[in-house]
Order: structure tokens, then C-alpha cells, then sequence
């Protein structure tokens, strides 16, 4: 697998469909997961004349994974997307991003917004879902930081496991209970005392195209957060998912949208009007 250093710790990335496409979209995983579960959305657009780069961030999948807290935050991964563009010397690119990722796009954005073209912001997670991402979290970053001696001989156990026969997203789930925990509580704990996404003050001027997808009866993304997003952009514009899993495992509607939405990203721009100058004689 591919990788490139970023402020001394080394990033593992892969890439997809046609090298020389003009069209580079890089997708971004969620919390504690890795690019493999993109592999699918990948593939899709891939055969669609994308060039598609997956990139694990720092502390996740194939990335260096260091234990110092500080290593980790929103704005540090957005800095990381940043230098995957420059290390690939692409100029523009649209990104592809879920839950943490889905608030990574938006740090880039935030960044750099002459770098991208585009945005798919899948699940945010921003003002409504704080307090119920503390909740959920809360006992995974106790067991990974306070249970490591318990949970480390668990994970190392999981890890030796055999993949072959599994279907594609248990093999994803076997991968994201299988972790040597230190590194996920760094990371749990970095994000924790960070900024979750740039301010909404800062949100409204970010004039990157968007499409936001969100989705109901799950308090970890709030659809509300979705909605509240897709109005604060000022080229936002929303569409609701079924599920958690339409995704995943009905793809065809959501990934028909995306494509779509790449599609009208890349499309060319029309070039601003010059100005007139003109003299006023009195």
C-alpha cells in the first residue's frame, strides 16, 4: 500500500480507477474504522472514470498509529487530506467523507477551499449529537484508556483471526473490534478535547458545493445536524438516507446521487466576466 509522510508520521492511502482522470475524489472513513469501508463506493465511482484515492488518516488502518493524544484532532486531519493533495500534486479535488470524515471535509474546506471542488458530507456530527456522542463514547474510550491490560490480550486474539469466508462488512466489523487499543484511545481522547467541526460562523462562508446526506433515528448523526448543515452553506443542498445502511448495503439510489453530484462538480466553470472599466468625462 502507497503511503507519504506528513509531519513525520507515515499515511497510507490507496488508489483506483484511472491515474491520469482529471477527476480525483479521495474518501474519507469513519471513527476508528479505515479505508477498506470505502473499498465498495470506491470501485463504484472508480468504474465511473474517477480517479479515487482512500486514505487512512493518522491512527487508523494502515496509518501510523502513535499514542500521543496530541497528535489528533479535526483540524490535524483536515491538514492530513491537505497533504495527500500536495504529495499527489493534485490541485483540486472533491471529497468523500463519513461521520469523522464527514467533519474532516469540512476542516479542509475550512482550510483550504482553493482546493476543493466538491464535498459529500455523509453524517456529520456537529451541535445536536454532542452530548449523545459523549454517551456512546464514553465506554469505548474508558475500556481502550483504563481497560487496555483486559482489552489488549481480547484484541490481539481478534486480530490472529482468519478473514477468508467473512462477508465484506463483518470483515470490517472484525477489523474495528481487533485494534491495539492505546492508539484508539490517543485518538478518542484528542478528538475529544478538540473542536468537533469548524464554528457555524465560520460554516456559512465556506462556498465549496455540498451535498450533505443524513439520516433519522440515529442521535450519534442527528439528521437535524444534516438539515442545520445544508442551510448553512451557501451551496449546500440535502438529501435523507433510509438508513445507517443504505449505504452500505442498498447503495444503488445513494451512489446514483453521488456520482451525479461529481459529476456536476467537475463540470467546467464558466469563466468570470471582465469588468468594464469605464471614464466619466465631466
Amino acid at each position: 500500500m502507497p503511503s507519504f509522510l506528513h509531519d513525520g508520521q507515515r499515511l497510507a492511502y490507496s488508489e483506483h480507477g484511472p491515474a491520469d482522470s482529471a477527476r480525483t475524489t479521495v474518501l474519507l472513513h469513519g471513527l476508528l474504522l479505515s479505508q477498506k469501508m470505502h473499498l465498495p463506493l470506491a470501485a463504484t465511482l472508480a468504474d465511473r472514470g474517477n480517479r479515487v484515492i482512500t486514505l487512512d488518516l493518522l491512527g487508523h488502518g494502515k496509518s501510523d498509529r502513535p499514542v500521543d493524544m496530541w497528535r489528533y484532532s479535526m483540524t490535524l486531519f483536515g491538514e492530513q487530506v491537505i497533504g495527500l493533495l500536495d504529495h499527489l500534486e493534485v490541485d483540486q479535488a472533491l471529497l468523500v467523507g463519513t461521520s469523522l470524515g464527514a467533519n474532516v471535509a469540512l476542516e479542509a474546506a475550512a482550510a483550504a477551499p482553493e482546493r476543493l471542488r466538491g464535498m459529500v458530507i455523509e453524517m456529520p456530527v456537529l451541535d445536536t449529537a454532542l452530548l449523545a456522542c459523549a454517551l456512546a463514547f464514553a465506554p469505548v474510550t474508558l475500556a481502550t484508556t483504563f481497560g487496555a491490560p483486559v482489552t489488549r490480550p481480547v484484541t490481539r486474539a481478534l486480530a490472529s483471526l482468519p478473514r477468508w469466508g467473512l462477508p465484506f462488512w463483518g470483515e470490517v466489523l472484525l477489523d474495528w473490534v481487533s485494534q491495539d487499543p492505546a492508539p484508539s484511545a490517543a485518538v478518542l481522547l484528542g478528538i475529544t478535547f478538540g473542536r468537533i467541526a469548524p464554528h457555524r460562523t465560520h460554516r456559512r462562508l465556506i462556498q465549496t458545493p455540498a451535498l450533505v446526506i443524513g439520516h433519522r433515528r440515529d442521535p450519534v448523526h442527528a439528521f437535524s445536524d444534516a438539515g442545520m448543515l445544508a442551510e448553512e452553506l451557501p451551496n449546500g443542498r440535502l438529501i435523507e438516507a433510509s438508513s445507517i445502511l443504505e449505504l452500505r448495503l442498498a447503495p444503488d439510489r445513494l451512489t446514483g446521487e453521488i456520482s451525479g453530484f461529481i459529476d456536476e462538480c467537475w463540470r467546467p466553470r464558466p469563466a468570470a466576466r471582465a469588468r468594464r472599466s469605464s471614464t466619466v468625462s465631466g
